[in-house]
């Protein structure tokens, strides 16, 4: 029977996205979970397994026809023994094999990377960065994460950790951050410190939603918010642009989606900051794949894994 279907699964500090993935990485079926409904290390890992054989059951396929199931984690992965490091923003989880637990408990092999990279590998091969040999990928949302294309093919490191741009420090003294290093960029521009800085400008809550309409129609306080939050990312990317000269910085997730103002400011940050020759060559985009990239992203992770 040929294989084809992959299930795809996107961990992030929010939300848990379950999906099955048919030719040419369509998206046939998709389902997203609450990640803070789980709790518990091993409470989160009965849902991901509880989805999974969802889809099999209700979509009535076969694991004869699975190629593989891809995970897309918000941590430090050992992709050769699949075992987690950690979860900086999803307490309780510490050199857990998930890799040998779910493929015991499934049947099906199994492949597992940091989301970012997965977003990075996603948008390099079918998204803004196709074509182009060295590229920045990040994701702004619960966490910032990092992933790097570099001549063609995704640049993991020698532990396989490679990429954590929201662990860089901006700052010699700073907050304390979930990594345990302090004045990382991630303490700054999470989309929780984004919110908690919006509720003591407009002494209420507010969603990154409203704040994006608002900056859009000139509020000023929400324009205040978008530049403090494109300083500090624009900031980052200085030092990371001179270091590795990229083609281009792909930015995507949550935080993106204030669009223009975001983006028209990190790209003035980076022209005054940066060394010349490398502001001149780096182009600062929008992600193509949306809330989608991570998703696509396994599903290559496997693709590329068994072939």
């Amino acid at each position: 029977m040929p294989k084809k279907f992959i299930i795809a699964i996107d961990l992030g500090g929010t939300n848990l996205k379950v999906a099955l993935i048919g030719r040419k990485y369509k998206i046939l079926h998709k389902r997203v979970l609450s990640t803070k409904n789980f709790g518990r290390k091993d409470n989160l890992i009965s849902a991901i397994l509880e989805a999974i054989n969802n889809i099999i059951r209700d979509k009535k396929i076969s694991r004869a026809e699975i190629l593989g199931v891809g995970l897309g984690l918000p941590g430090p992965i050992d992709i050769k023994k699949g075992i987690v490091h950690l979860f900086p923003n999803i307490p309780g989880w510490r050199e857990v094999n998930l890799k040998r637990i779910l493929e015991k408990k499934l049947k099906l092999a199994v492949f597992l990377d940091n989301d970012a990279n997965l977003m990075a590998l996603a948008e390099a091969r079918r998204g803004r960065a196709q074509g182009l040999s060295n590229v920045i990928c990040i994701t702004l949302g619960t966490g910032v994460g990092g992933g790097l294309i570099i001549q063609g093919e995704l640049y993991r490191g020698a532990s396989f950790a490679a990429g954590e741009i929201g662990h860089l420090p901006i700052n010699e003294e700073g907050p304390s951050c979930n990594c345990g290093g302090r004045a990382c960029l991630e303490a700054y521009i999470g989309n929780k410190k984004i919110e908690e800085r919006a509720r003591v400008l407009f002494k209420r809550r507010i969603s990154l939603e409203e704040l994006s309409r608002l900056a859009k129609k000139k509020n000023k306080k929400a324009v205040q918010l978008w530049t403090e939050t494109a300083r500090h990312l624009g900031r980052a990317l200085v030092g990371v642009v001179n270091l590795l000269n990229p083609d281009a910085i792909v930015i995507g997730g949550g935080v993106a989606g204030a669009g223009k103002i975001l983006f028209d400011r990190i790209r003035k940050v980076i022209l005054e900051e940066a060394m010349p020759v490398q502001a001149r060559q780096v182009k600062i985009v929008k992600a193509a794949l949306g809330n989608d990239a991570g998703l696509i992203g396994a599903s290559l992770l496997v693709k590329e894994g068994v072939s």
